[in-house]
């Protein structure tokens, strides 16, 4: 049984929009990829990987392997170099796990979940649509709703403010935990850790 995990980072590409809020995803697979000393390079996928082990188990021994990656695409597009991934590692969609941003959680708020719906979230509605299933695993980071009468869409394009970073940085690495803690423990441990703290 290949007990792999697919951790991808929802974003869109490029410098213009490495910032912003709708990035949260990507920025957390960058911090994973830091804590395993990996370096995320291009796959024929249309994404950018990095092979990895992911935290430690009882005794000492390494963790799972995990592949992260960024879709080289735009957010809405982002199903299928997803779906190419699952099939280029032999990983089924339950040991897919999707790191996005989520308006309707309050910012920095943290919440694990596996299916449901998409929410108006055009990244998940891709990769539902790409993959045949919504029975994948997803981190939702908060990030709040925009204020006043801001339209969401342009809310999500905005970068985080100078004054949101620090926490911004806390919350990534509680993301990164987060993460660990689903492939090495399980989605239920992970959950009940998350949900209760």
């Amino acid at each position: 049984m290949n007990d792999t995990w697919l951790v991808a980072g929802l974003g869109n590409p490029g410098p213009k929009y490495a910032g912003n809020r709708h990035n949260v995803g990507r920025m957390v697979i960058d911090v994973l990829a830091r804590r395993t000393s990996s370096s995320l390079t291009s796959h024929k996928a249309r994404a950018h990987v990095a092979d990895a082990r992911l935290g430690v188990l009882p005794g000492g021994a390494p963790g799972p392997r995990v592949v992260l990656a960024i879709p080289g695409t735009y957010m809405n597009l982002s199903g299928e170099p997803v779906s190419a991934l699952l099939r280029f590692y032999d990983i089924p969609p339950e040991r897919l796990l999707v790191v996005h941003d989520e308006l309707d959680l309050p910012p920095s708020t943290l919440r694990l979940k596996r299916g449901g719906g998409e929410g108006g979230h055009n990244g998940l509605r891709s990769i539902s649509a790409s993959t045949g299933t919504k029975d994948y695993v997803r981190l939702r980071v908060g990030i709040g709703r925009p204020p006043g009468r801001m339209d969401a869409a342009d809310f999500v394009l905005r970068d985080f403010s100078p004054a949101e970073r620090p926490e911004l940085l806390v919350t990534l690495e509680e993301a990164a935990d987060a993460v660990e803690q689903v492939v090495t423990e399980g989605l239920e441990k992970a959950q009940l850790r998350l949900h209760t703290a």
